[in-house]
């Protein structure tokens, strides 16, 4: 593959999901409110480049096996980042995360394992809709969590963070996405030959 087919839109969006999600750490964790508030932009940023960097790719015919790999890897990234950004500032329950940090852990070791071989794992459709319900889940997350920013900032009093629904809420999305992840990690080890392709 050379530089001119390796360096396209569909590929340029890939990465800078990657570069997005350093800095919505850097927003989510910041110390003013404006900027904690704005989590919830620039992670709606990072999702439009997982919606819009493959059906470019297929449409200008341009699915290099750079991004066939890098896609999935960049969405983890940005999901596994939200989801222990989450677990620390105690919006989820650690037990509900660790599961779908390890399972997304092991399936990038098998990526990798397949791309060593000159194969390539090719990505399921309840995959597909596992990182769809990441990705709602996440946005959910941030924008209560934003809501909640500005709320307090002007006095208008503040969502129940604690002991009411939010929290209900919260743990419940990260369920959902669990179970589908617990399916979708069963799906690739069960199915025969792991669909893997050569590249």
């Amino acid at each position: 593959m050379n530089r001119t087919q390796l360096i396209n839109l569909p590929n340029v969006l890939t990465i800078s999901r990657i570069f997005l999600t350093v800095l919505f750490l850097g927003v989510l964790f910041a110390d003013t409110w404006y900027w904690r508030s704005m989590a919830f932009v620039v992670f709606g940023l990072a999702s439009l480049t997982d919606l819009y960097d493959g059906r470019l790719a297929r449409s200008r015919s341009q699915v290099t096996s750079f991004g066939t790999f890098m896609d999935p890897l960049a969405d983890k990234i940005l999901i596994t980042s939200a989801l222990v950004a989450f677990v620390l500032g105690r919006l989820v329950n650690s037990w509900l995360v660790m599961p779908i940090v390890a399972r997304d852990v092991l399936i990038t070791g098998m990526r990798l394992y397949g791309v060593y071989h000159g194969r390539q794992m090719e990505i399921s459709r309840l995959a597909k809709w596992k990182t769809a319900a990441q990705l709602c889940a996440v946005v959910v997350i941030l924008f209560v969590t934003g809501l909640q920013e500005v709320l307090g900032q002007f006095n208008y009093g503040g969502l129940p963070m604690e002991g009411g629904w939010v929290p209900v809420l919260f743990n419940g999305l990260v369920a959902t996405v669990l179970l589908l992840t617990l399916l979708s990690g069963f799906h690739y080890f069960f199915r025969s030959g792991y669909s893997y392709k050569e590249s």
